[in-house]
């Protein structure tokens, strides 16, 4: 699980977000300061998957 800090509209929110299968299976590693794209769930905003790794 990771804490992201999303920023939104000059508005910044933290989202707790764990790695996405396809990006465990591949062994992609996921480091403080990294840029990800999140999936947030509509039903808790407060959670979401990262599921890319911006390089």
């Amino acid at each position: 699980m990771f804490r992201v800090d999303v920023e939104v509209g000059g508005n910044k929110h933290t989202v707790l977000a764990h790695v996405s299968g396809k990006m465990r299976m591949h062994f992609i590693k996921i480091l403080p300061g990294d840029v990800v794209t999140l999936e947030v769930s509509p039903y808790d905003l407060n959670r979401g998957r990262i599921v890319y790794r911006k390089k």
